[in-house]
C-alpha cells in the first residue's frame, strides 16, 4: 500500500515529534554559531521551568504554528507571566536545504510566529527579542528527514 506524500510527511513528523519527547531529557548538545559563542541550552525555559519545552517545531518550509507548538508556547507564556522580570530571545532555525539568505528569512519568520503567539497571552512584546541563525546552528547535523524536522524549530531563551 503506498502513502501519499502529505501522509508520509505527516507520519515523519509525527515520529521525528516522539522520538524528541522520549529524549527531552537528554543533556542537549552544543553546537557553535556562526560568531564562535556556544550554545548549551542551559539557559532555555526548560532547564528553568522544568516541563516547560523551549523549543517549538515546523513543518518543511513553514513557519505555522502546530498544535503541539501551540500548547508549548501556552505553558511557555504561563511562566513568563508568572516570571514578569524575564525578558527572553526567541531563536529562529531552519534545516540545511536551502539557501542561507531563504532560511534567514525562515528563521525570522518561525521566531516572529512564536512571539507573536506569546503575544496572544499577554507577554509583552517589549520582553521578547527575535534572531534568525537560519541553517548556522543545527542541532543535529546529519542530512536525514529526522536531522531536518529536529532542526526546523524556535527555541526560547533567557535574555541576557
Amino acid at each position: 500500500m503506498k502513502f501519499n506524500t502529505k501522509i508520509r510527511n505527516l507520519l515523519i513528523i509525527l515520529f521525528s515529534t516522539l522520538a524528541l519527547s522520549a529524549c527531552s531529557t537528554a543533556k542537549k548538545a552544543s553546537t557553535v554559531g556562526t560568531t564562535g559563542d556556544v550554545y548549551t541550552g542551559t539557559d532555555t525555559v526548560e532547564y528553568l521551568a522544568p516541563g516547560v519545552k523551549d523549543r517549538v517545531f515546523f513543518a518543511t518550509n513553514s513557519s505555522s504554528l502546530t498544535t503541539a507548538s501551540r500548547d508549548t508556547l501556552r505553558k511557555q507564556a504561563d511562566y513568563l507571566r508568572k516570571n514578569k522580570d524575564m525578558n527572553v530571545v526567541l531563536e529562529g532555525h531552519a534545516d540545511e536545504r536551502g539557501t542561507r539568505e531563504y532560511n534567514l528569512a525562515l528563521g525570522e519568520r518561525r521566531a516572529n510566529a512564536a512571539r507573536d503567539y506569546l503575544m496572544t497571552y499577554g507577554i509583552s512584546g517589549k520582553r521578547i527579542s527575535v534572531i534568525s541563525y537560519g541553517k548556522e546552528r543545527p542541532v543535529n547535523s546529519a542530512s536525514t528527514p529526522l536531522a531536518w524536522s529536529q532542526n526546523r524549530r524556535a527555541v526560547t531563551v533567557k535574555a541576557k
